[in-house]
């Protein structure tokens, strides 16, 4: 028997895999503070190196947190609002779907 996930349920699981390492936070956080910005901006930001800044970019942009746009030689990066507003919805959702009750598990 084959059990199936919700489209939400697997969504939020590529948002959380996305976001599942520090340094994605952290660009997260920088790129949810500035309109826009350059790689070399994101990179100046994390104490890593360029080739990782980019990985971690690539993850980031698979899972349609973020967006980014060519401006030869450099690459501009920014939330992807309509995404970024969708991860808000599924994970507040998902936190409040539950609600402490005296006497649950300890």
């Amino acid at each position: 028997m084959e059990k199936k996930y919700t489209e939400q349920e697997e969504q939020l699981a590529r948002f959380g895999k996305a976001m599942g390492h520090p340094a994605r936070i952290a660009i997260l956080k920088f790129l949810a503070a500035q309109n826009c910005c350059f790689f070399g901006d994101i990179h100046n930001e994390l104490p890593i190196a360029k080739a990782t800044v980019s990985q971690h970019l690539s993850e980031l942009k698979d899972a349609g947190l973020i967006q980014g746009e060519i401006f030869p030689p450099k690459v501009k990066y920014c939330i992807n609002p309509e995404n970024w507003e969708l991860a808000k919805k599924l994970l507040n959702d998902f936190m409040c779907s539950y609600t402490f009750r005296k006497g649950d598990c300890g």
